[in-house]
């Protein structure tokens, strides 16, 4: 399995080497614990202390208890092993879901186009049929979402 990015540090935290995480992960409960692994820059740090702070995830790392021990990750991408990611059946990664197959309850074929946050709380899958189509992924209108045939089924509304 590959890499996920979920998220970038930004900045230190006080002097006793806590680094601030600004991610947009959709599963930051499932990555961001004490014991997980995450890796920056091709080397794995564990996780030795996490809290959410405003809109950053506040992580110490290793061993380290100075902010001069933890300058160098200043602006660095931070990224999880796929594998360390517990979703449950009905939790899809946003680039898995993109190379998913998509069918109208109708039968009819579309291809993904891409995934984006109209808000911070709102996921938008756009879909191209013979016409391109918006659809919220917490909708009524995703009737199946199959991780093992790997495809979505949407039921499309009259005027859509």
């Amino acid at each position: 399995m590959g890499r996920v990015y979920i998220g970038k540090v930004v900045s230190t935290h006080g002097i006793k080497g806590e680094v601030k995480i600004l991610s947009d992960f959709e599963y930051k409960d499932k990555v961001f614990k004490v014991g997980k692994k995450i890796i920056i820059d091709d080397v794995v740090y564990e996780i030795k202390s996490y809290r959410h702070h405003k809109n950053f995830e506040m992580v110490t790392l290793n061993d380290y208890k100075d902010i001069n021990e933890v300058l160098f990750l200043m602006k660095k991408k931070v990224y999880i092993e796929e594998n360390d990611i517990e979703l449950s059946d009905n939790e899809v990664l946003d680039d898995e879901l993109i190379s998913y197959s998509v069918f109208t309850t109708d039968g009819i074929e579309g291809k993904i186009l891409e995934i984006f946050f109209a808000s911070q709380n709102n996921k938008i899958i756009r879909v191209m049929f013979d016409r391109e189509v918006l659809v919220p992924v917490k909708s009524p209108l995703i009737k199946e979402i199959n991780k093992k045939e790997k495809k979505v089924i949407i039921e499309l509304i009259s005027g859509m």
